[in-house]
């Protein structure tokens, strides 16, 4: 009753992939799966969510966590001629997987990769060389309009430098949603505040169309993007095009 789930899930980051890359025509999957919980629930959330729109598994490998080498696996994704080569791992995982990925020419020969779940500060640590063409789904991005540039700019004036990540957006959107609360209810008691939070919009410029569900889940937009060419970035963090919400 006082539990509140705010930016995203496994769910939020492979329907919302799956959905958008299906219908762009990303029929065919194969996966490089993380081996343990986490992994296994992206890469079983992605599969359900790619054969309801009538698309097709090739394959799928598992990788243990902290694995320097993805060689072999890479090459099991290009073996298999899938349309689309799905990382359900995450952190520096995806991050090797992805420079490794450019490395043996996934994207260049032709397949889709897609990171089922990668930050602004993983695509920072990348570099555009690294992760053009990389697609993603994210709950929030610094440069996706003027509300949201505005509070990015602030952000980056309080962090020296730094765009916030969608985490750190979702901490904030939580906690000012939390503190609007508290002051509409004039309480602090954990049920009070709660039945507030439900009960008040949710409006910042981190989340669209919000609400929150009986069970806490708050529902909101989340975007597809992918990740530009070096050429087409204007420099700074001007990382990534959105393709579809």
């Amino acid at each position: 009753p006082v539990g509140f789930h705010w930016m995203f899930d496994t769910y939020s980051q492979s329907a919302g992939g799956a959905k958008a890359t299906v219908r762009s025509g990303g029929k065919s999957w194969f996966f490089i799966t993380v081996d343990y919980a986490f992994g296994h629930s992206l890469e079983a959330d992605t599969v359900k969510a790619v054969q309801a729109l009538g698309g097709t598994v090739a394959g799928s490998v598992r990788h243990p966590l902290n694995a320097p080498d993805f060689a072999s696996y890479l090459l099991q994704a290009q073996s298999s001629k899938a349309q689309v080569v799905a990382l359900a791992n995450g952190g520096q995982d995806t991050v090797n997987a992805v420079k490794q990925a450019r490395e043996f020419g996934i994207v260049a020969g032709g397949q889709r990769l897609v990171s089922l779940l990668i930050f602004l500060s993983d695509l920072r640590a990348l570099g555009l060389e690294n992760a053009q063409g990389l697609s993603y789904v994210d709950g929030f991005y610094w440069d996706y309009d003027d509300s949201s540039r505005q509070w990015s700019e602030r952000f980056e004036k309080a962090f020296r430098g730094l765009e916030p990540t969608m985490t750190q957006a979702g901490v904030y959107s939580s906690v000012l949603h939390y503190l609007r609360s508290v002051a509409a209810s004039s309480s602090t008691d954990g049920k009070v505040v709660a039945d507030k939070m439900r009960e008040l919009p949710i409006k910042d410029p981190i989340m669209r169309n919000a609400s929150i569900r009986p069970d806490g889940r708050v529902i909101h937009d989340m975007y597809l993007y992918e990740v530009k060419k070096p050429a087409e970035s204007k420099g700074g963090w001007d990382y990534s095009n959105l393709g579809a919400t």
